[in-house]
């Protein structure tokens, strides 16, 4: 049996350019003093971040497998849940809109500790966009068990984005710091995408509003996990080139970091827009990268390549956008422009964040889900498309491909070797790119303004 709550680690971390919301944030337990909770059997599935791990493999624990799934518990949250849940040490940690961060017992769903950040920006004082009627936490954090912290970005009230590093056992802030870019306008900057934690760093991506307006750019910022001043790498568009995709930045097992980027301002000199760009894990080299060879066209129709998150498999990278147009790219050599290994009219467009078991890649689109083959020679096929759920960002747990299809608010359990409809339930409520975190025995699901978390085994 292990501990439900993971040893706490006293570590603050000194950093360069910090800053402080005007009150300090103070963590709250459970109502009646500190929370005990309750003994579990041992877990040895921690879903640490979006889709599991930096990887974005979305792959969780086969057993128990899928047998009379039933609502283990529903839990109110202060905001709209973007972010994925996580699950580490036996809790959920949820975060919303509302710029509060929740931890969960993962058996009963009961407020572990909460913590809030400080007041989010009102979202009627921003540029564009479509998140409302605030603006607060809508990456997904990421958590690192070694250190026992869990690393969030708030967006605050006067506009600017705060990474903070909050205790696993208590919600205590261990550190914060100011993550905006030097020259950049945060007022047209989203942070989007998931948090991802590799090597010294925590991965921070930016992009811009949904309307692409104000002078936004497309930036991946490496914050040291041991204090300092953080590391940026921009696109180098004259204007957007946002990295906006829910998955974030996408890790190898050297730690080389994966982005993906949107539409920029070029139509003639090659901008890195609408790219698969491979970074040293400093973020201040440019390994590889990759674009399509019609790459103007989808700048100027906001035809975004990154939509999608980037997958690795087999000594691959799988890169699809707006388009619904597959590449298969070598990893670690991605092949400059029009270098792709292969090339698929896949879908109507791809969407979030996928997940992949062995050379099986599941891909979320506007037309439904799609199971995508990738063969050791490096040639792509279609294995079944299943019609719903459209545009939901797929994991794999208890033998099911489960996936949240946002215009209807239903979770999906998907045969993966077919596409079959195995379970469906509706949830109280559905946000852009929902996904789910899995652990043995469950799947925890953002659902609106709650968190619902199915048995898997009854």
């Amino acid at each position: 049996m292990i501990s439900r709550i993971a040893p706490l680690v006293a570590i603050v971390l000194i950093c360069t350019a910090c800053s402080a919301p005007p009150a300090s944030p103070v963590a709250s337990s459970s109502p009646g003093g500190a929370a005990t909770p309750t003994p579990s059997p041992a877990l040895s599935t921690e879903w640490t971040e979006y889709h599991r791990d930096a990887g974005r493999s979305g792959l969780g624990p086969a057993v128990p497998a899928l047998a009379a799934p039933q609502t283990a518990w529903t839990a109110s949250v202060d905001g709209d849940v973007y972010a994925s849940p996580l699950i580490v040490a036996g809790h959920v940690i949820v975060a919303t809109e509302n710029n509060t961060v929740y931890s969960l017992d993962l058996f009963t769903g009961g407020v572990i500790w909460k913590i809030h950040l400080g007041q989010p920006v009102d979202a009627s004082s921003l540029p564009c966009g479509d998140i409302g009627p605030v603006s607060g936490i809508t990456g997904t954090p990421a958590a690192d068990t070694a250190s026992g912290l869990v690393y969030v970005v708030a967006f605050l009230a006067g506009r600017h984005h705060m990474l903070f590093a909050l205790s696993l056992v208590n919600g205590v802030v261990a550190s914060q710091q100011d993550i905006d870019p030097t020259g950049s306008s945060p007022a047209a900057q989203q942070q989007r995408g998931a948090l991802a934690v590799g090597g010294g760093f925590v991965y921070v991506p930016l992009g811009g509003l949904y309307g692409d307006c104000g002078p936004y750019h497309g930036y991946v910022v490496a914050v040291p996990r041991a204090g300092g001043a953080a590391l940026t790498y921009r696109v180098p568009s004259a204007r957007g080139a946002g990295i906006w995709s829910a998955a974030g930045v996408t890790l190898d097992a050297s730690g080389n970091v994966y982005a993906v980027t949107g539409n920029g301002a070029s139509t003639s000199t090659f901008d890195s827009s609408n790219a698969v760009v491979e970074l040293s894990p400093d973020v201040q080299r440019v390994e590889s990268y990759f674009a399509p060879v019609n790459w103007i066209a989808l700048n100027e129709g906001d035809v975004d390549l990154g939509a999608l998150g980037v997958t690795l498999v087999g000594g691959f990278a799988l890169a699809v956008g707006k388009d619904g147009v597959a590449y298969l790219l070598r990893a670690g050599q991605l092949g400059g422009v029009g270098g792709q290994v292969a090339r698929l009219g896949l879908c109507a467009g791809a969407f979030g964040g996928s997940a992949s078991v062995g050379s099986t890649v599941f891909v979320p689109c506007t037309d439904g889900l799609y199971a995508v083959s990738v063969s050791a020679g490096g040639g792509l096929g279609i294995a079944w498309v299943a019609r719903h759920p459209k545009l939901g960002s797929p994991i794999v747990a208890a033998g099911a491909v489960w996936a949240i299809e946002p215009a209807s608010a239903m979770l999906y359990a998907l045969d993966p070797s077919n596409g079959g409809v195995l379970f469906s339930m509706n949830l109280p409520g559905a946000e852009h790119f929902s996904t789910p975190a899995a652990t043995e025995g469950f799947v925890v699901a953002p659902a609106g303004r709650a968190i619902v978390a199915v048995a898997t085994a009854g």
